[in-house]
């Protein structure tokens, strides 16, 4: 079973950038599609972009798209969250999340069968 652990939440400005990492351990890493999730207080978590075993393919969801990037280091066993022009509608505790199943078919909590215990992110002046 892999573990996983965010690290990188903190405070930051409207406009500002950060950039989350999930450092994983155990199981087989490179195998993983890995995922990164967020929950805003009072609401379900979200999806929020994935990628594939060796970071050929990547989704992001819309609300997202151009501002964050997903990666990943297998040298390394770990996956980023490169966010950009961030907004205070980001604010949300964000989780990454490991899955065996297929990067085509991962884009739900339930697809996902690992999660780190999440970092918080807050966008605010």
């Amino acid at each position: 079973q892999v573990q996983l652990v965010e690290s990188g939440g903190g405070l930051v400005q409207p406009g500002g950038s950060l950039r989350l990492s999930c450092a994983a351990s155990g199981g087989t890493f490179s195998t993983y599609a890995m995922g990164w999730f967020r929950q805003a207080p009072g609401k379900e978590r979200e999806f929020v972009a994935a990628i594939d075993w060796n970071g050929g393919n990547t989704y992001h969801k819309d609300s997202v798209k151009g501002r964050f990037t997903i990666s990943r280091d297998n040298a390394k066993n770990t996956v980023y969250l490169q966010m950009n022009s961030l907004k205070p509608e980001d604010t949300a505790v964000y989780y990454c999340a490991a899955a065996t199943k297929s990067f085509w078919l991962v884009r739900t909590s339930s697809d996902f069968h690992s999660w780190g215990q999440g970092t918080q992110v807050t966008v605010s002046s």
